[in-house]
């Protein structure tokens, strides 16, 4: 994998700012949230990140171009 640029990360900020609603479409992770679950966008991290609350109480962050979420 690699990692985004400086510009790419300030267009995923610029995507998803901070209190962005998104609904899980499909994230390959075993801690994932069911598909479905609504989350609210906490921040995007350096790395491309997007750390999202979810309404189940995970934390987990999504990554844009690999996970695949729907703005609300």
């Amino acid at each position: 994998m690699q990692f985004p640029n400086k510009d790419q990360i300030e267009k995923i900020r610029q995507e998803y700012p901070v209190g962005t609603k998104v609904r899980l479409i499909e994230m390959d992770d075993k801690q994932a949230p069911p598909v479905g679950t609504v989350g609210v966008v906490e921040f995007v991290d350096d790395i491309g990140s997007v750390h999202t609350h979810w309404e189940n109480g995970s934390g987990l962050a999504f990554i844009p171009e690999i996970d695949m979420v729907q703005k609300l």
